[in-house]
């Protein structure tokens, strides 16, 4: 039985996250032993916001080793750069032809960024969606493992596909989300306020590259207060935030003992928190200084994009014949 294929991507802005661990990362791994799976680091959506490419091969790297050192094979999952699929660009162009500039405008995502970069509107930030519909639509992708804020995008993703279908020939499946029937885990910020992110409030996000002292710097600025006056009380916003985070590194032992706390009113958070940073330097370390000794193994790294960019321009290739052919463009 044919598997059913998988794609997704991720820009390489920013550092990695313990939200994109619990968020994708963690789905990805279990993914790759099911589906035929494509992985994409989104060299060339990160120009639509950040066109100094200074740091953007060692950001790619860092991107690649800390995928690797989560647990994704680049011999299970085709792990590749985006702009090293040259047909990406070629179906992005076609498909340009069938988006319109009212929908394109009226994106959740081109509101937000052209807010964020007023000096920066690019054609490429307008078209977005587009490029992240050919990403996906090249693979003949059914399954895209994306939150609730990509669901707008991978709407328009079907529907340029179902345009091409219409006007062309059915070449591509409709794309849906997919995420193993479950809520994705949203991990909060320390500080209470939303969820734990690439860019905003650095000291309230966890990164998958953070030292152990960094850790415990951060747990210990977590937002708390003197604890509950009365038993069984409800939990503020964010005390309900560190005991999500408990349950996410800590045994089930460690979150009884804490509710049990928390309900008879004898918690003392400075010891929640020392239990908190001690599992999650357990938890974040070994994946640290995995990435940290395959970023610095340049071969090791240069195999994976090559073996990766094969496999994804196999793929590429076999879906562009079929749309050249369904467009009419072979003209010999």
């Amino acid at each position: 039985m044919e598997k059913k294929i998988v794609m997704s991507g991720i820009r390489p802005t920013g550092f990695l996250h313990l939200g994109n661990y619990f968020g994708a990362l963690r789905n990805y791994v279990r993914m790759q032993d099911e589906f035929e799976c494509y992985f994409m680091v989104a060299d060339l959506h990160s120009l639509t916001t950040h066109p100094d490419t200074k740091e953007l091969k060692e950001n790619v790297h860092r991107v690649l080793s800390e995928n690797i050192a989560c647990g994704l094979d680049p011999d299970k999952a085709a792990l590749f750069c985006q702009s090293h699929v040259y047909e990406t660009s070629e179906l992005y162009l076609y498909l340009n032809m069938l988006a319109y500039t009212g929908e394109l405008e009226r994106t959740v995502t081109f509101k937000d960024k052209a807010r964020q970069h007023p000096d920066n509107i690019n054609a490429g930030l307008l078209t977005y969606p587009v490029l992240q519909a050919a990403d996906i639509i090249l693979h003949r992708a059914s399954l895209v493992p994306v939150g609730k804020d990509q669901e707008q995008h991978l709407e328009m993703a079907r529907n340029f596909a179902n345009r091409f279908n219409h006007r062309y020939d059915e070449i591509f499946p409709e794309p849906h989300a997919f995420n193993y029937g479950s809520d994705l885990v949203k991990v909060p910020s320390l500080d209470g306020k939303g969820k734990m992110s690439k860019s905003e409030n650095q000291m309230a996000t966890v990164y998958l590259s953070d030292s152990d002292d960094l850790i415990i710097k951060k747990v210990k600025k977590a937002l708390s207060d003197s604890g509950p006056t009365e038993p069984n009380s409800a939990k503020p916003d964010y005390i309900e935030n560190l005991f999500l985070l408990l349950k996410l590194f800590s045994s089930e032992e460690t979150l009884q003992k804490y509710e049990s706390a928390y309900n008879d009113c004898s918690i003392k958070y400075g010891h929640l928190k020392e239990e908190l940073w001690t599992d999650m330097i357990r938890f974040i370390s070994p994946i640290r200084e995995k990435a940290e000794s395959i970023r610095e193994d340049k071969a090791y790294l240069k195999e994976v994009m090559e073996k990766g960019a094969a496999k994804a321009r196999a793929s590429a290739q076999a879906t562009m014949s079929l749309v050249r052919e369904a467009m009419g463009l072979n003209y010999y």
